[in-house]
């Protein structure tokens, strides 16, 4: 029996920039006022991937920053599962007289796992510009 070939994944289009977390905020939020007068949320979401027969996999941290994010943002807490979806950036400043830098995902959304219509929303918004591409 011949095999059945898949459909070749679509393509995204140029300048997309998607990212979508699942896992475990490590610390508690850190508000910030930023000097615009904005507000930042800054998080630390550990994931695991998944290793080979269930056992738990690395850990990896991840810092994500909210800009003027709900007031939801302030009642997660260190422990909670959270998905979130935004993109990758990688920022330059200056500290103690020299260049450095910082990859961080910005988040548009921050959801609690246990939320799962909230969830799926936030897939379907993020991957909306995605659909019919390629």
């Amino acid at each position: 029996m011949p095999k059945q070939r898949r459909a070749p994944a679509a393509v995204p289009p140029a300048g997309t920039n998607v990212v979508v977390l699942r896992g475990t905020l490590s610390r508690e939020p850190e508000p910030r006022a930023l000097p615009s007068g904005d507000t930042v949320v800054a998080y630390d979401v550990t994931v695991r991937a998944a290793a080979a027969e269930g056992a738990p996999g690395r850990a990896e941290s991840v810092p994500v920053a909210w800009f003027d994010p709900p007031a939801l943002a302030w009642s997660l807490a260190a422990g909670d599962e959270v998905v979130v979806v935004g993109r990758v950036r990688r920022r330059f400043f200056r500290a103690g007289g020299a260049t450095a830098s910082r990859t961080e995902v910005v988040a548009d959304r921050v959801v609690p796992a246990r939320a799962a219509a909230r969830v799926r929303a936030a897939l379907a918004a993020a991957l909306a510009p995605l659909e019919g591409s390629g």
